[in-house]
């Protein structure tokens, strides 16, 4: 399960965002998109983080969805899909969408997401064979008595299939036309 993710993250998402730029991190393919942006201009009802900078979004989500930034994607893959689980299962669980310090730079945003990735994979490469078949426990809600190899796997397909939208983006970004000036008033 590490290898699935482990092999794929390595050979081809994260070396895609070696290049990103803040530009086309806050860049906004269609209006309305949720990002990541100062307090003050936040779209979401419910846009949360600490100090000047949120990330936006709406409980429940809107129908349908808003298109996202590649930073508000990010933001998710970081704390949504890798962070809160490796706090809340192989750390102290402090790790949440109000409490984080969201970055408005793509480096800021690499900075993040490859700590959790990191921290993530570390985890789940230290458990043993009873360490996967145990139950995930009450931080996976309505799935705690699922086998945390479970847990893996829905996280391997959440990661996957996150980059493989930012992979969109980045794409879609450099195929702009001329008359798009990359990025909307933050």
């Amino acid at each position: 399960m590490v290898e699935q993710l482990e092999w794929q993250w390595d050979n081809h998402f994260r070396p895609r965002l070696d290049d990103l730029t803040d530009e086309e991190y806050l860049w906004e393919p269609v209006p309305g998109c949720w990002s990541l942006r100062r307090r003050a201009d936040a779209v979401g009802a419910m846009s949360a983080g600490i100090g000047d900078t949120v990330a936006d979004y709406d409980y429940p989500e809107p129908e349908p969805p808003p298109v996202t930034t590649i930073a508000w994607r990010m933001g998710h893959i970081s704390i949504g899909v890798f962070g809160e689980r490796a706090a809340n299962h192989f750390g102290d669980g402090g790790i949440t969408y109000v409490g984080t310090d969201w970055p408005l730079t793509a480096a800021g945003g690499l900075a993040l997401l490859d700590r959790w990735y990191e921290a993530w994979i570390t985890g789940v490469r230290s458990l043993d064979d009873d360490g996967l078949t145990r139950p995930c426990g009450p931080h996976e809600g309505p799935f705690a008595e699922h086998a945390f190899a479970a847990l893996v796997l829905h996280i391997n397909r959440e990661a996957l299939h996150h980059a493989a939208e930012i992979s969109l983006l980045r794409d879609l970004y450099t195929r702009r036309p001329p008359s798009d000036s990359g990025s909307t008033d933050q």
